[in-house]
């Protein structure tokens, strides 16, 4: 057992995880069911360091099995679901927002009728016009109203005040790619950047950017940024124009998007299909990625990260203090090895830099610590 890590077991296959975003101190999870079994859960899970436990509340998601999760930024109580549902011989992908009862009222005395904690509210989204297949709902990262689809081939913004739901991008086999244009998008992340303007889609191996103030405008693509299939990325929040992807061909890598040539960092130490990375949001030197080869990695990608970049610009300035953050050396720190089957996401707590959790098919999830030695590294 890693040092100071902790296993919460669900009873159903799932994976979908999030960390609840918005105000508070508490280090929180979302995680849900992925089994075709009649009751999926959502269960809201709280770490407490000090006591080493973790508590949870669990609620039923009745719509369906869950393949992706997102928490607003904005509120802590509302949520993003994308889930699958049967229509006679048809598997739907639809998605919901979903919010949660107000503290007061899940910790008042009167008793619930079921196992489950209701919901305050289930609005599902009306995605009907962009086909069957959702992949994503992404929340704005400044505008609490807009939300991303990313559904089959298109890529709608929906204003939730109107309820409007607006096209910004389609791949179609009438570009000069021809027929592998048909594929679908694989998902997308708003960018931390450009004024919030940029989309960023996964599309077959390569990446592209699309500005959603116009339609079908591409900013920048990525062409062939991996061997075979690229199934994640992550924007790093504190340096503009860089991302993390990671791919079925095994490999993490970090991209410019000025100079896509060739990415700015590279690592191939998985031996699978990479299903998630992610850079962490207070030190983005360093990169969880998790992979179906059932491992979760730490690597320090400290040459390319914005905490070399503020080491750089002060040395010889003796009226700034010393940035007191140290950037470790480039490589693979250390192989989280407690699952057991694949690992399909990893995630950073955003209360805690020294926290994460990560969620295997099984229905393993395990909250861990970076180790205290690179911890201290960094900071001391």
């Amino acid at each position: 057992m890693e040092e100071n890590s902790m296993i919460y077991g669900l009873e159903l296959q799932a994976r979908a995880l999030t960390p609840q975003y918005g105000e508070g101190n508490d280090v929180c999870f979302f995680i849900a069911t992925n089994s075709l079994k009649p009751t999926n859960q959502l269960h809201l899970l709280q770490y407490d360091e000090e006591q080493a436990t973790i508590q949870s509340k669990i609620f039923e998601h009745a719509l369906g099995e869950v393949w992706k999760l997102n928490s607003c930024p904005h509120d802590s109580r509302l949520l993003a679901s994308v889930y699958n549902v049967q229509k006679g011989a048809q598997v739907l992908s639809q998605a919901a927002l979903l919010t949660l009862p107000k503290d007061d009222l899940t910790a008042s005395n009167e008793p619930i009728k079921s196992e489950y904690i209701p919901w305050a509210q289930v609005e599902v989204l009306d995605t009907a016009s962009l086909g069957d297949r959702v992949k994503t709902i992404e929340f704005h990262p400044s505008q609490e109203q807009t939300i991303a689809c990313v559904a089959g081939n298109k890529l709608a913004i929906m204003q939730r005040a109107e309820a409007s739901t607006r096209v910004v991008a389609e791949t179609s086999n009438s570009s000069s790619s021809g027929a592998k244009n048909l594929s679908p998008f694989t998902t997308g992340k708003w960018s931390h950047h450009h004024q919030g303007h940029q989309f960023l889609l996964l599309h077959d191996t390569s990446v592209r950017a699309y500005d959603v103030r116009d339609t079908q405008h591409c900013a920048w693509s990525i062409d062939d940024s991996h061997g075979q299939l690229v199934r994640d990325l992550d924007c790093n929040p504190n340096k503009q124009c860089h991302l993390v992807t990671g791919g079925d061909d095994g490999c993490i890598k970090v991209w410019d998007c000025r100079m896509v040539k060739s990415p700015v960092f590279e690592r191939s130490d998985h031996s699978h299909w990479v299903w998630s990375v992610r850079f962490n949001t207070f030190h983005d030197q360093l990169i969880l990625s998790s992979s179906s080869d059932c491992k979760v990695l730490l690597t320090c990608a400290g040459s390319v990260s914005s905490e070399a970049l503020s080491t750089d610009s002060i040395e010889g300035s003796s009226s700034v203090p010393q940035e007191r953050h140290k950037v470790l050396s480039d490589g693979l720190l250390h192989a989280f090895e407690q699952h057991e089957d694949s690992v399909y996401c990893a995630e950073w707590s955003n209360v805690d830099p020294w926290i994460f959790a990560s969620l295997s098919y099984d229905g393993r999830v395990i909250i861990s610590k970076v180790p205290k030695q690179y911890k201290y590294q960094i900071i001391l």
